[in-house]
């Protein structure tokens, strides 16, 4: 995901953090997510999704990964957004810790730029399927959930 701000140095967006939070909130908004875009076949239909998706505190999207060159890689990983109940509760209940990881994020910045690829990679927090699945995303969904 550092990635996506640009390891650091986009505008804005130069602080990275790293947030844990517990497996029973993280799973709790699966149970309670939408798919954030219709899709037929799992949606009775697009207003029945319009209903859900106004009323549900998560919505879910898959995203397609990256490698460090930015190429696409064969999976896709979730991108959770919250709102109403399971931000509070994202905020007061389910973050167990913060830290600041922008200086691991320009380091492997700086190793993609130097094209020390192998370097960096080590330096990724490593990634695992997570031992759900997707059975707990409530509309249901294509690909792997990941857990990192």
């Amino acid at each position: 995901m550092m990635y996506r701000c640009g390891w650091g140095a986009k505008a804005g967006q130069e602080t990275v953090l790293a947030v844990e939070i517990t497996r029973d909130g993280f799973e709790w908004a699966l149970r309670n997510a939408c798919l954030s875009s219709y899709v037929r076949g799992v949606h009775a239909d697009r207003a029945t999704w319009q209903r859900q998706l106004k009323r549900v505190p998560a919505r879910v999207q898959w995203d397609p990964e990256r490698d460090l060159r930015l190429q696409p890689l064969r999976y896709r990983s979730l991108q959770v957004c919250l709102s109403g109940e399971a931000v509070r509760l994202y905020a007061d209940e389910w973050t167990v810790a913060i830290r600041d990881v922008t200086p691991l994020a320009h380091e492997i910045r700086a190793l993609i730029s130097g094209d020390d690829l192998s370097a960096a990679t080590r330096l990724l927090p490593q990634e695992r399927p997570n031992p759900a699945g997707d059975k707990l995303l409530r509309t249901g969904t294509h690909g792997d959930v990941t857990a990192v």
